[in-house]
C-alpha cells in the first residue's frame, strides 16, 4: 500500500469469520413478544419532551401527545391528542402465535428501519382508535410502535414521526429484545490490519500520526466539535445520536448488539447546563424561553410585525449570591416525602427590561426541581406571575 505522501507499507488483511447465522439458526429461546411481555405487564410509560409537545407512550395501553400550561392559581390547561390506543387485551399474543406456528415465515418477514444509515430490525406493535383527525374526515389517529434492541436503554422514545396525515411511527429503544439474535444489529467486527513499513518509509504514516495526536487532544470517545455545536439548531441537538470514532481498535466505542452508539440524555444535560440548549414553553399570546445560566425571555411572534421580545431576567452570579444571602430559605429546598426525597434549587435572574407597572426591572426566580423518572426526556416547564413583572 502507498499513501498520498508516497510512504510504502506491506499489509496483511485479517480473515473475517462470523458465527451469527449459526446462532440465529440454533436459537430456541423466547419470541420477541414474550421478551417484551414484562414491559406491558408493568404498565410502565416512557416520555419524550420536545420544544412544545410532550409524548407519552404507556406500553400496551396508549400513545398521548400533550402540552400542559399552568396559570396563576395553579389552574392547569391541557391540550392533548391520543395517537393510538391498544384495541386488544394482549397486544403480543397474535404475532407470537404466528411465529410459533410458522417460524420460517416470520424469519423472512422481520421488518427493518433505517436508523443512522443502517437497516435495523424492529418488532412492531400496532395501535389505533386514537383522537379523531379533522384532516381525514374524523378518522381516528393510529400509530406503529417499533421496538428496537439497545442494551443500554431504559425503554426510551428515540423518535416520533408523522409518516402520513394523522398516522405515526414511534421508535422505542429497549434492552429486552437484545437476547434474541434476529433483533440485534449485525455490527461489523473491528479487525486489525497489520502493516510493516518498507525501506525508506517511517514506521507510521505521517497523516495517521497527526490524526492520533488530534484525537489524544480531544480525550473523548465522541467527535463533538464546539464550532459544529454552535452552528447546529436546537432541534438537531435534541435528537442527535453520537457516532463512535475509530482511532485504533482499542479506542473504538462499541455497544455490542447494536450500532446505535449512545443515548442522548448525557449530552442533552451537558448542553442544557452550558446554556446552548434552551427550554421553550407557553401556549397563549406570550411564549417564553429559558437558557440556563444566561437569561429568561418572554416573546410573541407575528407574521406581519415579526418577533416582540421582553427580557424577564438575566443571569449574574454576583446578583444571585446577594439574593441567596437574603433569601436563604428559598435558595435550597430538601424534604423527605414518604419514600421520595424532594430536592429543589432556586436561582435568581434579575436586571430584566423595565416594567411599565412598577417602573422597576423585571426579575424571575427559576426553581429547578428533581423528579424521579424512567425516561431521561421527561421534563415539565411552566411560568407563573404571582406579582406584576
Amino acid at each position: 500500500m502507498t499513501t498520498v505522501d508516497k510512504e510504502k507499507y506491506k499489509c496483511i488483511l485479517p480473515l473475517v469469520a462470523s458465527g451469527s447465522e449459526e446462532e440465529e439458526k440454533d436459537y430456541k429461546g423466547p419470541t420477541p413478544g414474550e421478551l417484551l411481555e414484562p414491559l406491558f405487564k408493568q404498565s410502565s410509560c416512557s416520555y419524550r419532551i420536545e420544544s412544545y409537545w410532550t409524548y407519552e407512550v404507556c406500553h400496551g395501553k396508549h400513545i398521548r401527545q400533550y402540552h400542559e400550561e399552568k396559570e396563576t392559581g395553579q389552574k392547569i390547561n391541557i391540550q392533548e391528542y391520543y395517537l393510538g390506543n391498544m384495541m386488544i387485551k394482549n397486544p403480543l399474543s397474535e404475532p407470537d402465535q404466528e411465529e410459533k406456528e410458522n417460524p420460517k415465515e416470520s424469519a423472512k418477514e422481520i421488518p427493518t428501519k433505517n436508523i443512522e444509515g443502517q437497516m435495523t430490525p424492529y418488532y412492531p406493535v400496532e395501535m389505533g382508535n386514537g383522537t379523531p383527525c379533522s384532516l381525514r374526515q374524523n378518522r381516528p389517529r393510529s400509530s406503529t410502535v417499533m421496538y428496537v434492541c439497545h442494551p443500554e436503554a431504559k425503554h426510551e422514545i428515540l423518535s416520533v414521526a408523522e409518516v402520513t396525515t394523522c398516522e405515526y411511527e414511534v421508535v422505542i429503544l429497549t434492552p429486552l429484545l437484545c437476547s434474541h439474535p434476529k433483533y440485534r444489529f449485525r455490527a461489523s467486527p473491528v479487525n486489525d490490519i497489520f502493516c510493516q513499513s518498507l525501506p525508506g518509509s517511517p514506521l507510521k504514516p505521517h497523516n495517521l500520526e497527526q490524526l492520533e495526536k488530534q484525537q489524544e487532544m480531544m480525550k473523548m470517545p465522541f467527535r463533538r466539535v464546539k464550532e459544529e455545536e454552535m452552528h447546529s439548531t436546537k432541534e438537531e441537538k435534541f435528537s442527535s445520536i453520537h457516532k463512535p470514532v475509530a482511532v485504533g481498535s482499542h479506542q473504538l466505542l462499541t455497544v455490542g448488539t447494536t450500532h446505535i452508539s449512545k443515548l442522548t440524555d448525557e449530552q442533552l444535560i451537558k448542553e442544557f447546563l452550558s446554556g446552548s440548549y434552551c427550554f421553550h414553553g407557553g401556549v397563549g399570546w406570550w411564549k417564553y424561553e429559558f437558557c440556563y445560566g444566561k437569561y429568561v425571555h418572554q416573546y410573541h411572534e407575528d407574521k406581519e410585525t415579526g418577533k416582540t421580545s421582553v427580557v424577564v431576567g438575566t443571569w449574574s452570579k454576583e446578583e444571585h449570591i446577594e439574593w441567596s444571602r437574603k433569601n436563604a430559605a428559598r435558595t435550597f429546598y430538601l424534604r423527605e416525602d414518604g419514600t421520595q426525597t424532594v430536592r429543589m434549587v432556586s436561582h435568581f435572574y434579575g436586571n430584566g427590561d423595565v416594567c411599565d407597572l412598577t417602573d422597576k426591572p423585571r426579575q424571575v426566580t427559576v426553581k429547578l426541581k428533581c423528579k424521579e423518572s424512567d425516561s431521561p426526556h421527561a421534563v415539565t416547564i411552566y411560568m407563573l406571575e404571582p406579582h406584576s413583572c
